[in-house]
């Protein structure tokens, strides 16, 4: 349940850190001594986290982080906390923000990217008709709950799959392209990319879906956004008419907006399985099409998966 006295942050910057170890210490400091949670990764590229904590300390958190020169002009996206959205705090070095994996080709944001969007200008956009093709950036699991409408849905299962995502898109190279993501971290690098891989117009959401969503709610975006936390997903006013159902539940095919994860402790797959769904089978959600061994690659049904349990 939604918690007006706690707040959710979401941010990142690609800023060269040549400490990595020391930032991952002082963030664990201030959000313990803040008593924030939630998860933060440091690398030699940057920092990319997200915290929940009373709004107080959130501010507090920010005035903090600034005191660093490498740390200003955050873009910080602010949403209604529930006061326990996450279990912990976990701060980690990495060698990546947002693990690309594509080795000496890798993209550096602060040399080549695409040009940043504003939602406002997005907006004109769409609302003259301009031609431009949205491609989501984001997990297959993530735009099944929500998307712009008419966007490219490429079937990513995860980030590294970019290089797949320029094959299906390669008609695409001389066209305008704009790339989205939750909160633009990845957009950062993919847009970079593709501008690598040959496409000559290429720009990407400033602020990510989330900044379209609080300026435009119910608005071109449809559905709900996933968000990597207890609330599972989040919308802005879903009480509108306006907001629109584009879930669906994996295993009867009707309307839904609830995720579950797989009963089998082996596959713990992230699906949607409506209430109605859940309540036939005592609440326990099975991979509708049978589970899929990552050892083995090979299909169990919901029987076998209960025996393994």
């Amino acid at each position: 349940m939604l918690d007006d006295q706690h707040e959710i942050i979401l941010f990142y910057k690609y800023v060269f850190i040549n400490n990595p170890g020391e930032v991952k210490a002082w963030q664990e400091e201030m959000c313990k001594r803040l008593s924030l949670k939630g998860r933060c990764i440091v690398a030699i590229e940057g920092i990319n986290a997200t915290f929940e904590g009373t709004k107080e300390n959130i501010e507090e958190y920010i005035r903090e982080l600034e005191k660093e020169k490498r740390f200003l002009n955050i873009h910080y996206k602010k949403s209604t906390g529930t006061g326990n959205a996450f279990p912990k705090l976990s701060i980690k070095v990495r060698k990546e923000i947002v693990s690309l994996h594509l080795g000496t080709c890798d993209i550096d944001p602060n040399q080549i990217t695409g040009i940043h969007l504003k939602p406002e200008k997005l907006h004109e956009w769409i609302k003259t008709g301009r031609e431009f093709y949205i491609v989501d950036m984001r997990n297959a699991y993530e735009h099944k709950v929500g998307h712009f409408e008419n966007s490219i849905l490429p079937p990513i299962e995860n980030f590294r799959d970019l290089p797949k995502v320029v094959e299906q898109i390669a008609h695409l190279k001389n066209k305008t392209v704009l790339t989205v993501c939750t909160g633009g971290v990845r957009c950062e690098k993919a847009s970079g990319f593709l501008v690598t891989q040959g496409f000559t117009d290429v720009y990407q959401l400033d602020g990510g879906i989330v900044s379209y969503m609080e300026k435009y709610p119910n608005e071109d975006f449809q559905g709900k956004l996933y968000v990597f936390d207890g609330r599972v997903t989040m919308a802005f006013y879903t009480d509108d008419v306006k907001h629109k159902i584009v879930g669906k539940c994996d295993s009867c095919k009707e309307q839904s907006e609830n995720y579950v994860n797989c009963a089998n402790p082996v596959c713990h797959r992230h699906f949607i399985n409506c209430e109605k769904c859940l309540s036939e089978n005592d609440r326990k959600a099975f991979c509708p099409g049978g589970c899929v061994l990552s050892r083995h690659g090979r299909k169990i049904s919901p029987v076998e998966a209960d025996l393994v349990r």
